[in-house]
């Protein structure tokens, strides 16, 4: 009996997972106002029926993309290298290991910020938008800790964690769209500067010899 329902939840895994995949596609394709559970159903080979029986929307299809992103962002960053000694390097590793995350995935930069039909938040829910920026701040929270043991307080912490959330993204932006090729610069390099600029700037103190890796270069090949 205890097999019988294993194998039924690992075959309406792969259903839902493969509805999910051909959302994915739909959504890139047209946006969150675009998309349609027809047309959902219809790349993914099931009916629309049959999505509902998975998804009561479109828009939850969309929260559970973005749920499932956020999750593999939380794994990154909590992989990152880690020293109760030196929060400089804590910070310096989850930074780093965010943006690398959507430098790697620009498509999920994509879906967490609606960029395929304009910048405006659209087609969620309230819920469900607080929800995924909790759950987004809860991914981006290792960094602002990081400030916290390097002594700011909660208020100067937050804000300065925000401020690299923004720096980062806008880099990453430039670099999505090939725009920061005309400045002849590297995303990457820039971002590591600009960490390197806020360690230095709330430790009051020089950088740590081997915690960054890399300047800012012109002629770069970021694409």
């Amino acid at each position: 009996m205890q097999a019988k329902l294993q194998r039924r939840q690992a075959l309406t895994d792969a259903r839902r997972a493969l509805v999910l995949d051909a959302a994915r596609a739909v959504f890139l394709e047209a946006g969150i106002e675009g998309a349609s559970i027809r047309e959902i159903a219809r790349k993914a080979g099931y009916t629309p029926g049959a999505i509902y029986s998975y998804f009561e929307s479109k828009e939850a299809i969309y929260a559970a993309l973005l749920g499932e992103s956020i999750q593999r962002l939380q794994a990154a960053v909590a992989d990152a290298s880690a020293s109760r000694d030196h929060p400089g390097q804590t910070l310096a590793a989850r930074a780093q290991a965010w943006f690398d995350f959507y430098a790697a995935n620009p498509r999920e930069l994509d879906l967490g910020f609606y960029l395929v039909r304009g910048m405006r938040p659209r087609g969620l829910t309230s819920e469900l938008d607080h929800e995924l920026n909790d759950h987004l701040y809860q991914a981006l929270r290792p960094c602002e800790e990081a400030l916290l043991a390097m002594g700011l307080d909660a208020d100067s912490a937050l804000r300065e964690n925000t401020a690299l959330f923004a720096h980062g993204v806008g880099l990453l932006l430039m670099q999505h769209t090939g725009r920061i090729r005309m400045f002849r610069q590297s995303a990457d390099a820039l971002f590591k500067n600009y960490v390197a600029q806020l360690v230095q700037r709330v430790d009051g103190g020089p950088r740590q010899a081997g915690l960054f890796s890399g300047t800012v270069q012109p002629n770069s090949t970021d694409t």
